[in-house]
């Protein structure tokens, strides 16, 4: 049924659910997961009204809170690791840039099964663009999915590689540290109460010292940090995480990440407030996002260097109190890989392109969807074609940006189809969830990471719709 007017919205979910002044009462759980909420999570992303869409949001996120499904910040659980007094596992940050709801019930389901709390979903600040999914829409589908799927309790929404785009900012650094804030606004509005400021690059290696090297990086991380402290909700501490190396760049150093965390909390000092610093410091140690493509589009094996990890991650701990090193670009290394992130006591490591490949590449993808999404990537991103590169590098590394223009495409695929892709994640991700030994992590969770239940706003839910 189409929903063309708020009142209809409400009509469908009669016997359901009741708007009342205080919020949303929910009446029936068992037909609002099984008999509404697909629909109305649909409505929530794709109907073209926006206030319909708001409204629609916003009783997901009214009936997620009370079905006991909350957004969180992971920041006690990170003090708890940087004091010592939890080890042993590396949590998985989860990049979802297509077929959301359905990627996210599988690695909810996943999660259930198998007791996993300590899991991070998250969006970089680039996927927001060519995926065409806002923090409010991207929140909604995670909730719709937990719902789905009986996920209960902290619910982790990261804002990934909220990134300073250095040839903006060295033209007009106002106008840039404006639209990151509006970004990180938007955000922590939406239930992302961690946010990774990478202001990683702006750091200049052309610089005579290490200090002058980091000085924009560590500067701009103390702005944004104060910026989050500002907005944050009454009783929730967003976790705030820094970078000191980009991604694909040179590893970074012992020395680079003193240098930017004694800087760093200077810096934030000098603020004049006792504001709450990073929970974690994002790293290079040999990986590259999406992994290098060879010319027949396989990927290319990755040196990645354990010992930097490790090593960061006990100065990052010992001295500053975070929860450790996070790695990047972590979804295409080899599956024996893994299972080394915990033994070396690396805090987070993020994982985004894997699952992109494993929705496209599945058998059970419809081929002309696929044909009509690359000759779209052909047609307009040519100029993204680099000399020497095959079509199967050049698709591989552009397909990415076929999920926004898309996305109604994506959302309507049959159920079969979704089920069995369903089906490829969820095994994908209790791999991954076993090898970074995240299993039964519920009861840790819940005892570390405290949440509030923060009230939905209609209005706002309309106004980012």
């Amino acid at each position: 049924m189409k929903i063309n007017e708020v009142g209809s919205l409400y009509s469908s979910l009669e016997g359901v659910i009741r708007k009342t002044e205080a919020g949303i009462e929910l009446l029936d759980k068992e037909r609002f997961k099984n008999e509404v909420l697909d629909g109305l999570v649909r409505e929530a992303v794709l109907n073209e009204n926006r206030e319909i869409r708001g409204n629609a949001r916003w009783v997901i996120k009214s009936c997620a809170a009370v079905l006991g499904i909350v957004p969180a910040s992971i920041q006690g659980l990170y003090d708890a690791m940087g004091r010592g007094d939890v080890s042993g596992f590396t949590v998985p940050a989860i990049n979802i840039r297509g077929l959301t709801y359905d990627s996210a019930r599988a690695a909810m389901k996943a999660a259930v099964t198998n007791r996993v709390g300590a899991v991070i979903f998250e969006i970089a600040r680039s996927e927001i663009g060519y995926t065409g999914q806002r923090p409010a829409e991207y929140s909604t589908a995670l909730m719709a999915a937990a719902i789905k799927e009986g996920f209960t309790g902290p619910l982790f929404i990261q804002g990934d590689h909220f990134q300073v785009k250095s040839a903006v900012f060295k033209d007009n650094r106002e106008k840039e540290l404006g639209a990151l804030k509006e970004l990180i606004y938007d955000a922590v509005a939406s239930g992302f109460y961690n946010i990774d400021i990478d202001a990683s690059t702006l750091v200049d290696l052309d610089k005579g010292s290490i200090m002058e090297q980091q000085r924009n990086n560590f500067e701009v991380t103390a702005y944004f940090t104060q910026y989050i402290r500002e907005i944050e909700p009454e009783g929730v501490t967003v976790s705030v995480g820094g970078e000191i190396g980009e991604v694909g760049g040179k590893n970074s150093t012992v020395e680079e990440l003193k240098t930017f965390m004694d800087n760093y909390l200077m810096t934030l000092k000098d603020k004049g407030e006792d504001l709450k610093g990073l929970s974690k410091m994002s790293v290079q140690s040999g990986t590259t996002h999406g992994g290098v493509v060879l010319s027949d589009g396989s990927i290319a094996k990755v040196k990645l260097d354990f010992d930097v990890l490790e090593e960061l991650s006990k100065v990052a701990r010992r001295r500053y109190g975070l929860a450790g090193a996070v790695q990047h670009g972590a979804s295409t290394l080899p599956d024996d890989a893994f299972g080394m992130f915990p033994e070396r006591t690396t805090a987070e490591i993020h994982l985004a392109t894997g699952f992109q490949n494993m929705i496209y590449e599945s058998s059970s993808f419809p081929a002309q969807l696929k044909k009509e999404i690359y000759e779209y990537i052909k047609d307009n991103f040519s100029k993204e074609w680099k000399e020497g590169q095959t079509e199967e590098q050049f698709i591989y590394k552009t397909r990415k940006k076929g999920f926004g223009p898309f996305k109604s495409g994506f959302w309507n695929l049959p159920e079969g189809v979704k089920k069995s892709i369903r089906d490829e994640l969820e095994e994908r991700f209790t791999f991954l969830y076993e090898k970074l030994k995240v299993f039964n992590t519920e009861e840790i969770v819940n005892m570390w990471a405290r949440y509030i239940d923060v009230p939905y706003s209609l209005d706002a839910e309309i106004k980012m719709a």
